[in-house]
């Protein structure tokens, strides 16, 4: 039982790894290739590449916050959650693979947001999608990533009952 939890654990590593090393690699392709303000439209206009740097979270929300609220609101605290998540992923009991995969995924993309954060003071985005009926913002593969995890965590939440259990240890 302890060789499975260790080869269980090592997986979602990994899992995480792989994550941020993927989100890692794309911003470092778009920050070396692509100019800003320069649109590369892919797949008939569906996708359109472009790069920006977003000082803030989700849609630019916080970038005009003065220098140590940024860095609690955008740094400290998603370390402290995604920390936390991150425990409750390594030593939570029972806990169903697609959940292990939809937490697995907002933790490796806040990761990858952070990451940036901390390295360069924003995160570069650079897709943006149009889906005819609705277009999205300029994001990168950390928020799709996110994005994905979130989803997962509903479905699991409302069609599986899952519950958020804070005690993790067995007895």
């Amino acid at each position: 039982m302890r060789v499975r939890k260790i080869l269980r654990n090592l997986l979602i590593l990994i899992l995480l790894a792989t994550n941020v090393g993927c989100d890692q690699i794309s911003k470092h392709i778009v920050r070396q290739t692509i100019d800003y303000g320069h649109k590369t439209s892919v797949l008939g206009g569906f996708i359109t590449v472009t790069k920006v740097e977003n000082t803030g979270a989700f849609l630019g929300l916080g970038d005009q916050v003065p220098g140590i609220i940024y860095k609690i609101f955008m740094i400290i605290l998603p370390l402290i959650v995604l920390g936390y998540a991150l425990y409750y992923l390594l030593s939570g009991n029972n806990l169903s693979k697609t959940l292990i995969f939809g937490i697995s995924l907002v933790i490796g993309g806040g990761l990858g947001n952070v990451y940036d954060r901390i390295i360069y003071g924003s995160v570069t985005d650079f897709l943006h999608f149009d889906f005819v009926l609705f277009h999205t913002g300029i994001v990168n593969m950390a928020d799709i990533s996110i994005t994905i995890g979130f989803f997962i965590l509903m479905y699991e939440f409302f069609i599986n009952g899952w519950t958020l259990n804070l005690k993790t240890s067995e007895k």
